[in-house]
């Protein structure tokens, strides 16, 4: 190797790694640790204390999915034509006061507005955010810049739920305190917000600290084909991905106790954070179609394998499994709507293809809810089913594959 290489391989292994991508991905951290503190008792919050029965929580993660979705469709046009720190500073606002309202609550339809609106704050942050790290890459170090942001995210919440669990053993099994904790970091990702900069573009104003570049004019006219075609395959997908609140139900239908279902929560999460950026990484190398098809093929193995499942040692083992396939499609499924879409469209496909999977959140987190009927087996089987077809759709269909468009 020559000493030119040598120059040119040092910044480019950095240059994925701007200020924004760390800052947005350490402002992920803190949200994702006050999300996860609570997400894996927020079920048996709802189940045991509030009174809520198992149909409610589908209904309750349904519904707020759903929210989610209908405003990404709305602030991914707003990201391609406002100032996008404005937005996300927003986003995790409401994220924090609904986190608030989640801790007073004493009623289960409380519970059930504080979700739609924490996940209304998921939804009008999302796309800007996600815009700004794709404004700040380069289609050849995409996956890892949003494989590396997802990683930051899920380590939030590895420490979230381990957080939860010392505090759930220490305040002598009471969970309504780690809902007031997760207050905290909450609230600490928002001032974060404040650190990130943004370019100036066409018909925005300036917000603050932008760096120079090269303008981005807003791109009008209907999105690609492409991008089409794979929304609609994904929201095929959707529409049996039903929220995680009922696995971790199923993980106690197994036997597994309280403590150990945030446990296998961190484990989830963990091997999921570990595996994001070597994920986007894989898919800087190779057609990201195939890393989401394997991730779906992975999802499939997973689900049928907890709804035939007859104890909880198996909850231990393919909770990782599942990890893995959410690191292999989170991140990496992102950079793939990127590429299929011109820069000035970016905002209106993140926000569309977030809308048509949380749309089919919504039926998901409903019909599996209903069809639960104490062990959760049914729904586990028949999702792993369809997720097993889509995933040899996406891995054997290449005209999910498109030039890369910058």
């Amino acid at each position: 190797m020559t000493s030119g290489s040598i120059d040119r391989a040092g910044p480019r292994r950095r240059e994925w790694l701007t200020h924004n991508v760390m800052t947005l991905s350490l402002v992920s951290l803190f949200q994702d640790a006050a999300s996860e503190l609570l997400y894996p008792v927020l079920a048996i919050f709802l189940v045991s204390i509030l009174g809520a029965p198992v149909a409610v929580v589908g209904l309750v993660e349904g519904l707020a999915d759903g929210a989610a979705a209908i405003t990404r469709l709305v602030s991914g046009r707003l990201a391609d034509r406002r100032a996008r720190r404005p937005m996300v500073a927003l986003g995790y606002g409401m994220a924090a006061v609904a986190k608030l309202a989640i801790a007073v609550a004493v009623v289960w339809p409380m519970v059930l507005v504080a979700r739609v609106g924490d996940r209304i704050g998921k939804g009008i942050r999302g796309a800007p955010r996600d815009s700004l790290i794709a404004e700040d890459t380069t289609p050849e170090d995409r996956g890892r810049a949003y494989g590396f942001h997802r990683s930051l995210d899920t380590w939030g919440a590895v420490i979230g739920p381990l957080i939860g669990l010392g505090l759930y053993e220490a305040l002598d099994h009471r969970i309504r305190p780690l809902l007031w904790v997760a207050v905290i970091p909450a609230v600490l990702s928002v001032a974060l917000v404040g650190f990130v900069r943004e370019r100036p573009r066409p018909g925005v104003s300036d917000p603050g600290d932008a760096r120079a570049a090269a303008p981005v004019a807003v791109a009008s006219g209907p999105l690609p084909q492409a991008f089409r075609r794979v929304v609609v395959v994904l929201g095929v997908f959707g529409l049996v991905n039903f929220p995680d609140a009922l696995l971790l139900l199923r993980a106690r239908a197994l036997g597994v106790g309280v403590a150990g279902v945030i446990g296998v929560y961190c484990l989830y999460n963990l091997v999921y954070a570990l595996a994001s950026y070597p994920a986007g990484a894989l898919s800087d190398r190779i057609p990201r179609r195939v890393v989401v098809g394997t991730g779906l093929v992975v999802f499939s193995v997973a689900y049928v394998g907890l709804g035939v499942a007859s104890s909880a040692a198996w909850v231990w083992v393919l909770f990782p499994v599942y990890g893995l396939y959410t690191a292999f499609t989170d991140g990496v499924g992102k950079a793939w709507i990127v590429d299929l879409v011109p820069a000035g469209q970016r905002g209106r496909a993140i926000g569309t293809q977030g809308a048509v999977t949380g749309v089919g959140a919504i039926i998901a987190g409903v019909w599996a809810g209903l069809a639960w009927a104490g062990s959760g087996r049914l729904p586990l089987v028949l999702s792993g089913a369809v997720a097993l077809v889509v995933g040899v759709v996406v891995l054997t269909w290449s005209r999910l594959d498109a030039p890369v468009l910058g």
